[in-house]
């Protein structure tokens, strides 16, 4: 079965007598499809079985907690959490060693160097270089850094409460406090304006990504390349993103 997210939402959602189960039953292929193309980038010693069960959590709570007089569907409200609950299991389990992680870090942080240095984006080269790296080490790197997602805990927000409003107000679309609204809307004017900046092949590669929600496998198909070259156009593409929104203050480093 062909799953993508307009699919999914043209599934209405079932009146008070419609049992739990039987919607955790429909809305359960979309919990592997997400984990599926979520698992892709991870290291193999990540057990899949344990993120479906999170993303089902994940589901369950979407399910008990969905109003449906509000504006957006249960399939998107259900799609943020059934994501939130993988990434918050992923997050635990600490997927990228420290030293790792300190790897990526340096590599964003030196990429944001050089280019307000030259003035321009920055080549991997150069920044290989700036490292200290050899181009396969560089590449070890990049490909680490596709598993650094952006999450509602990488925004540069004070406290618990203002980042729960803020992704109440992403999802929804609903006006809430002022502030979280300007907040909300910086953040989506923001990140469009990061995506236009792409190259074609990586902007091709986001919208087949994550509107079409197809995988890394069938990208390759539509644009003739292999399933490894998509990974590092989609690895790629991550990493220029989180970077322009770390450079204009809506991610931390």
């Amino acid at each position: 079965m062909n799953l993508s997210i307009a699919n999914m939402t043209a599934i209405p959602y079932r009146d008070e007598n419609e049992t739990r189960n039987r919607l955790i039953t429909e809305y359960l292929p979309f919990v592997k499809r997400i984990v599926h193309r979520m698992a892709v980038h991870l290291p193999s010693h990540v057990d899949v079985e344990d993120l479906i069960h999170a993303g089902v959590i994940g589901l369950i709570q979407s399910i008990d907690r969905y109003d449906p007089a509000r504006d957006n569907t249960l399939a998107t409200f259900a799609m943020f959490r059934i994501r939130g609950a993988v990434l918050s299991e992923l997050r635990s389990r600490d997927v990228l060693s420290r030293s790792n992680r300190k790897k990526v870090r340096e590599m964003q942080q030196t990429w944001i160097y050089l280019e307000q240095k030259l003035g321009r984006e920055a080549e991997d080269s150069e920044v290989a270089t700036e490292l200290g790296m050899t181009a396969g080490e560089f590449e070890d790197v990049r490909r680490m850094a596709g598993f650094s997602f952006v999450s509602i805990d990488d925004m540069d927000s004070p406290s618990d409460g203002e980042k729960a409003n803020l992704l109440s107000q992403l999802v929804s679309g609903e006006d809430q406090d002022a502030l979280v609204s300007i907040r909300a809307q910086e953040i989506k004017t923001a990140l469009a304006k990061a995506i236009d900046e792409l190259s074609e092949k990586e902007k091709t590669v986001i919208s087949l990504y994550y509107v079409d929600e197809l995988t890394l496998k069938e990208i390759g198909a539509v644009m003739n390349l292999t399933e490894s070259r998509i990974s590092q156009i989609h690895s790629g593409a991550i990493i220029h993103l989180r970077k322009k929104l770390i450079r204009n203050g809506f991610l931390s480093n």
